[in-house]
């Protein structure tokens, strides 16, 4: 393998949508997300990002190949129910950089493209200079969720190792799942980090 990691942001990022929109429709739809992915509804959501210029795609490469990606962007250009339960909390929202999503073909797990996807991410926020807080937001299942496979390990783990503390903040998030007839909400659980500089 010869695998590269490499952030892309404004005008740049353009090339890469179509290849993102794949692995969010194919990595998604697996548990804990069981995702129904439609592609108009990729593309849409991922033209948030080449609109904002301190919005980066970090793409993983095998050779030639695109094997995974990860988004983040300043989180004042991200949805009113991303947002409202920071401003609830008080948090200045002008200070927090929001980590999208990051995906990666099943193949290619476990070998640090994951750490990479982190590192790539923050090295971002903190060369912007102006954001205190780091933040995710992952999906709320419980233990005995009738899809769950009897191997899946939640990542709590791999986030605690990267810096990032569960929070009580939560918001909705809707899509339509591989079982449903129509889309419906889930709960959505925030995971936070504090960008120490100097």
């Amino acid at each position: 393998m010869n695998i590269s990691i490499t952030t892309y942001s404004g005008p740049q990022i353009e090339p890469y949508l179509a290849s993102v929109a794949h692995l969010r429709i194919q990595v998604f739809r697996a548990y804990p997300y069981l995702y129904d992915g439609d592609p108009d509804y990729e593309c849409a959501y991922l033209q948030t990002y080449l609109q904002h210029d301190d919005a980066i795609v970090v793409i993983a490469r095998d050779g030639d190949e695109i094997i995974g990606a990860s988004t983040a962007i300043p989180m004042v250009a991200e949805t009113d129910n991303v947002k409202a339960p920071f401003l609830a909390a008080g948090y200045d929202i002008d200070q927090v950089y929001y980590f999208g999503e990051s995906v990666l073909n099943d193949n290619y797990r476990r070998q640090g493209i994951g750490v990479g996807f982190f590192e790539h991410r923050e090295r971002k926020a903190r060369a912007l200079g102006r954001f205190h807080w780091l933040t995710f937001c992952g999906v709320v299942r419980p233990e005995n969720h009738p899809d769950r496979p009897a191997e899946y390990l939640p990542l709590d783990h791999f986030w605690r190792r990267r810096g990032f503390q569960a929070t009580d903040l939560y918001c909705t998030m809707s899509w339509k799942e591989i079982t449903e007839a129509e889309e419906s909400d889930k709960r959505m659980r925030f995971w936070v980090k504090e960008v120490v500089n100097g």
